[in-house]
């Protein structure tokens, strides 16, 4: 008898555990992308998860010969091949690109230490960095670079990179830091000075820099530790920011706060102000929190990890700030749920025609945690002559194709700038390849 009682106890015991999974896992998506962009999107109400909602694209790289599609108009190629895990670049004053050779820091050995190490593999971000910056230069012009050379090596996951007053800032993981450069130089073997230190590696380890609209000081984004601060605040300080940094004298503050992880940064050409696209949170929902685009002034507090989307709380965290609510900025355009936004570049470095004449340039990495997928394209966003999102328009479509037909990842986009010539160059970290998106019309110069 009592073997009968533990056996249907047992069968009880399983089918709430599938009840429950079957109510909480996976959480699909309710509304389109195209619902939950522009100034006004869609927020809904959080479905928040036990179980997270885990839906990655497989890494399977790019068939010989195969390629990215593009939008009408334009036509892309393979600027350079080849390359270990390529995420970020940056155009030199002679038109060489540097190419950050790089991916996250090695990961401790918890649980979700160990989840993310299996989902990253899969995802085609399980390699170890490579931790080098690598120079390409097409000095004939054809649209492919013809030359490749070891510029630096010996960093820490490095990731932004920026010249100023005859040095090149490299933004580490753990620390600002910088080496003389001379015009033309093809390596570096300085050893990197010191600027600043940085809150290293955890989830958001990629750390970027660009130099201010003043000409003398650089902005640095730090992402968060966590998802939001479920491992608590202590280690979330100085992270979630943009940093203003002083180099000459060594010092900075936190010049704009509650942004989970800003990524991509780009002085705005019309208003010369700084803008950044930002991956808000997850285990929301399919449809939440949407990443955006904002222009950042200082003393912004765009709400992490208390608030979303200019006010909406996130209940998960603990202890509340109900004093921060009225204070949280909303930001100024909505990129859809979980698409990654990382690359970001304006209209004027690239130059892809009068259609694509004002307006911004997004890589979006891609999504792990909604159902279907979303991002894993590079989108513009049109502007106004004034500076700011047009009213009412939606990302347009530039380079897609990204997923097979069976969803698994040919390639992800990450970083995006232009060319000597205006033609756009994408960072693709999975398939190992530098893209060149150019007007079909205009031969490479």
């Amino acid at each position: 008898m009592r073997k009968h009682i533990l056996i249907v106890l047992g069968l009880i015991i399983l089918a709430g555990i599938g009840i429950f999974i079957w109510l909480s896992w996976p959480d699909k998506a309710r509304l389109g992308v195209a619902e939950v962009t522009g100034q006004r999107p869609k927020i809904t109400e959080p479905r928040s998860q036990m179980i997270p909602t885990v839906k990655v694209a497989d890494a399977v790289g790019w068939a010989a010969g195969a390629k990215p599609q593009v939008a009408a108009g334009l036509t892309v190629a393979r600027f350079a091949e080849g390359l270990d895990h390529p995420r970020w670049m940056y155009r030199l004053p002679n038109g060489d690109v540097l190419v950050a050779e790089t991916n996250s820091p090695p990961r401790g050995r918890s649980f979700v230490d160990r989840v993310m190490r299996y989902l990253m593999g899969r995802a085609g971000a399980g390699v170890p960095s490579a931790n080098r910056i690598t120079l390409l230069r097409d000095a004939d012009g054809d649209g492919r670079a013809e030359f490749r050379s070891v510029f630096m090596t010996g960093l820490n996951s490095p990731f932004g990179m920026t010249l100023l007053d005859g040095q090149l800032y490299i933004a580490n993981t753990d620390a600002l830091v910088r080496v003389p450069y001379e015009e033309g130089a093809t390596k570096i073997v300085a050893k990197p000075e010191m600027v600043v230190k940085l809150p290293g590696g955890e989830n958001h380890w990629a750390r970027n820099v660009i130099t201010a609209e003043d000409g003398r000081t650089l902005y640095v984004s730090v992402g968060s530790a966590s998802n939001v601060a479920e491992k608590g605040l202590d280690l979330e300080r100085r992270r979630a920011n943009i940093l203003q940094v002083w180099p000459k004298e060594k010092t900075s503050r936190i010049y704009a706060a509650g942004l989970r992880n800003p990524n991509g940064m780009a002085i705005n050409p019309k208003s010369k102000q700084l803008w950044t696209v930002v991956n808000e949170r997850d285990m929301l929902g399919s449809d939440i929190v949407p990443d955006y685009l904002t222009a950042i002034e200082l003393g912004d507090h765009f709400g992490w990890p208390w608030y979303y989307w200019g006010g909406y709380p996130d209940k998960r965290v603990e202890p509340a700030n109900p004093q921060l609510q009225q204070y949280s900025k909303r930001p100024d355009y909505a990129l859809g749920p979980h698409v990654a936004a990382l690359g970001l570049t304006f209209a004027g470095d690239v130059n892809l025609g009068q259609r694509f004449a004002q307006g911004a340039f997004i890589g979006e990495h891609g999504s792990w945690n909604r159902v279907p997928p979303s991002g894993y394209k590079v989108v513009f966003v049109p502007f106004t002559p004034k500076g700011w999102p047009v009213s009412g328009a939606k990302p347009v479509d530039i380079l897609t194709g990204f997923l097979n037909a069976d969803g698994e990842a040919m390639g992800r986009p990450v970083g995006v700038i232009g060319d000597r010539t205006g033609a756009m160059l994408v960072a693709d970290d999975v398939g190992n390849v530098i893209w060149r998106v150019a007007p079909a019309a205009t031969p490479a110069r």
